[in-house]
């Protein structure tokens, strides 16, 4: 089957009928994605064998003039296994880690589409957990489920700062285990 690009990208900047206004019954991260502050993205494939760990996670460089504000995040284990998913806040990125191309503004109406400061990296089978940070929680995902934690924006990492999962096997596993791991976030500009 072939696809047909159908999407065409703009010309003009977006122009909304009414102004931008927070209403109390609008959900924030509506709010949010309106202004073009609010992305989605995951790490797909995240994979790691006995004795070998998977990690992602949303990184915000050191310059990026943003603070990032984790809003929700999940974990889907593919695996025949159940896995742990350790959460961690400002660890050092592992060696090898790769850059998501996965992301996306949350509102794609925008013109021009704004771009995330922040970024999504994974690594997959790195030797042990990440240097420095701080381990917050440790959650079991069953096989073939997916776990949803939803941080509404309380979570907040400044630049240099980053939000990430680490995943292992339980148990005494002898399988190898993969997993997709999804993020959504907004950045707020420091002034």
């Amino acid at each position: 089957m072939k696809y047909v690009q159908t999407f065409k990208s703009c010309s003009a900047p977006s122009v909304f009928p009414n102004p931008i206004t927070q209403v109390a019954d609008m959900p924030y991260a509506l709010y949010l994605s309106l202004q073009g502050k609010y992305f989605v993205g995951y790490a797909p494939d995240v994979q790691f064998a006995k004795n070998k760990y998977g990690w992602a996670g949303l990184v915000n460089p050191p310059h990026s003039g943003v603070n990032l504000h984790v809003y929700v995040w999940t974990v889907t284990n593919f695996g025949a296994s159940p896995l742990i998913a350790e959460i961690w806040f400002n660890a050092g990125t592992p060696e090898g880690a790769a850059v998501s191309e996965y992301m996306s503004p949350a509102n794609t109406a925008l013109c021009p589409l704004p771009e995330p400061r922040v970024q999504i990296l994974q690594a997959n089978n790195i030797g042990g957990p990440p240097p420095g940070g701080d381990r917050i929680s440790v959650t079991k995902v069953p096989s073939e489920v997916t776990i949803v934690g939803a941080e509404n924006g309380a979570w907040i990492f400044p630049p240099g700062g980053s939000f990430s999962i680490l995943l292992s096997n339980a148990e005494a596993s002898t399988l190898s285990g993969i997993a997709n791991l999804a993020f959504g976030w907004w950045e707020e500009a420091i002034k």
